[in-house]
């Protein structure tokens, strides 16, 4: 009884490994670089890549359940699909995969149009899934801090719908926790779609808010630039990327990302204890 992660050092998928260590899983890791990999010693550190479909099938031989998880990149959408058909023909009939939140939604922003087809796939094709959705990590937020710290702003384009940012932690502790009760259940489990969202809504007022708080100094929010965010944003980033970021952004001024009725509370239950939250990531990044 093999769980696979996919995206096993990232953000999310290094939680996920921990969480499911930590719960006594037999998990495989799949890695372009197992040398770099800095995995707990339990884990079986295999090399391969989602477009490898030679690794990719060594990978899944024995596995039970799967995390899939694609990173934002331009051939996402067949990354995923290869992924989901060599675990079909694997046999895998337990999996869990990372898209996002109003994936149905924000249907002009590349890497949410992509997770969407992919969603459609599991259902046309009656592969058993949990679909995770996530907000906006608030732990994106380590790569403005120079720039909050520096310049006395917040200069995320997020408008005034609000974001339920979400803390990566419990996304990873989630994703564990699904991952489990689908591998020990006696056979595969009906498809279940979940929100995860942190526990509160914030606009960027509020965000700069929450900044100056931390920093006991004002911090302003500057307003809701897209243009000037995706060419700041090239300076470090490919093109397509910035600008797949500055539709998405767009998105976040015209509908936000709100929870449904609900998330929150799912969430509390399934994890016993209250979410992250936006107000403690800040303070523990500018601690």
């Amino acid at each position: 009884m093999t769980i696979l992660v996919t995206g096993a050092t990232g953000n999310v998928g290094r939680n996920v490994v921990e969480q499911l260590v930590s719960r006594g899983a037999d998990v495989r890791a799949l890695v372009r670089n197992p040398a770099k990999a800095d995995l707990p010693a339990s884990v079986d550190v295999v090399l391969g890549e989602l477009l490898d479909v030679d690794t990719l099938r060594s990978a899944m031989s024995g596995v039970t359940t799967l995390f899939l998880l694609n990173g934002v990149v331009a051939d996402e959408f067949t990354q995923a699909l290869i992924a989901l058909n060599v675990a079909r023909e694997a046999g895998i009939e337990r999996i869990v995969y990372l898209s996002v939140i109003h994936s149905d939604v924000y249907v002009n922003v590349p890497h949410f149009a992509g997770k969407f087809g992919v969603e459609r796939m599991i259902e046309a094709m009656g592969m058993p899934a949990t679909i995770l959705c996530p907000a906006y990590f608030m732990d994106n937020e380590v790569t403005v801090k120079d720039v909050v710290t520096g310049y006395g702003i917040y200069p995320m384009p997020i408008g005034d719908k609000g974001l339920a940012m979400v803390d990566a932690r419990d996304v990873g502790e989630v994703a564990a926790i699904e991952l489990i009760r689908r591998e020990q259940a006696s056979g595969p489990l009906p498809t279940t779609t979940i929100n995860l969202v942190g526990p509160d809504t914030l606009t960027g007022a509020d965000a700069a808010a929450i900044w100056s708080e931390a920093l006991g100094r004002t911090i302003a929010f500057p307003g809701n630039d897209t243009a000037g965010f995706e060419q700041s944003l090239r300076q470090f980033m490919p093109s397509w990327m910035a600008y797949d970021m500055r539709q998405m952004a767009e998105r976040f001024q015209t509908n936000g990302m709100i929870p449904e009725a609900g998330d929150v509370d799912t969430l509390t239950t399934m994890l016993g204890r209250p979410l992250r939250s936006y107000r403690d990531y800040v303070a523990q990044i500018t601690a």
